[in-house]
């Protein structure tokens, strides 16, 4: 049996702070559709982030894959 442990643990964030993290490593706000805001990058991929009180650990997981950063790079931006 394999048991899978999470080393680093994602904090509960919200949208705003996700936005602000990532603004550090040049991404910026495009624009916002409803409650989802797109940001942009000169050189990475666009991402969408929701722009709610808590983002679920596996959303921000997702988005941090995506943004192609670890969850250390992460966690050191916010």
């Amino acid at each position: 049996m394999e048991v899978r442990v999470n080393l680093t643990k994602l904090p509960v964030v919200s949208g705003k702070e996700v936005i602000k993290a990532l603004s550090k490593i040049g991404y910026y706000v495009r624009d916002q559709k409803s409650s989802h805001v797109h940001l942009r990058h000169p050189h990475r991929k666009p991402l969408t982030i929701p722009y709610h009180d808590e983002i679920a650990r596996g959303t921000l997981r997702a988005i941090i894959k995506e943004a192609d950063l670890t969850v250390k790079e992460f966690m050191r931006l916010l």
